[in-house]
């Protein structure tokens, strides 16, 4: 499955959810993600444009593989995530079989995203807003599609970005923006 998204700052959410609202967009779920990043041992992600993370929202953890970013409009990409046993011990018995196997703990990006679902052209689309630490706030307008779909997809994800009216695009990941403000 491919992950079709575009990121957009905005200075505030009031606007896109006042048209949320006018939509009968309603609210499917709100909660604290804490994404832990690592670094493989043979090669890096940096500059392979893949991404590895242990995701924890809530008392649930997700390991997440981002394969290299597709040639595209939006960010198009792979995307494998899998569950992982819950809770602290599930989260910290799998970043020390990671850290014994050579992966390097990156950083942590945290968030609150208020996560709006709908459907439109056949497509599930996640509208996320991001408030994320030391970032500011953020939209994200997602699609899961098979590769077939991903022309479709990206058609989708570009007119309903225009339609809530979201024009600020930043094609950067979270963690390129925390590791940038990290180093300076």
């Amino acid at each position: 499955m491919l992950e079709i998204e575009q990121k957009f700052e905005v200075a505030s959410f009031l606007e896109l959810e006042k048209k949320l609202r006018a939509r009968n967009v309603k609210l499917a779920k709100e909660e604290r993600e804490e994404d832990h990043y690592l670094n493989a041992p043979d090669r890096d992600f940096a500059k392979t444009g893949e991404a590895f993370r242990i995701r924890r929202i809530g008392d649930s953890n997700f390991l997440t593989y981002k394969g290299p970013k597709l040639d595209s409009k939006v960010k198009m990409r792979e995307e494998i995530e899998v569950p992982i046993p819950p809770g602290e011990v599930g989260f910290q018995d799998h970043l020390r079989i990671f850290r014994a196997l050579g992966y390097k703990f990156v950083a942590k990006v945290s968030k609150r995203r208020r996560t709006y679902s709908l459907n439109t052209e056949g497509f599930d689309i996640a509208l996320s807003l991001d408030e994320v630490e030391t970032l500011g706030l953020h939209v994200e307008v997602e699609i899961v599609a098979e590769e077939e779909h991903s022309a479709r997809a990206i058609a989708v994800v570009q007119k309903l970005s225009e339609e809530f009216g979201l024009k600020h695009v930043q094609p950067k990941s979270y963690i390129r923006l925390v590791l940038e403000k990290m180093n300076g």
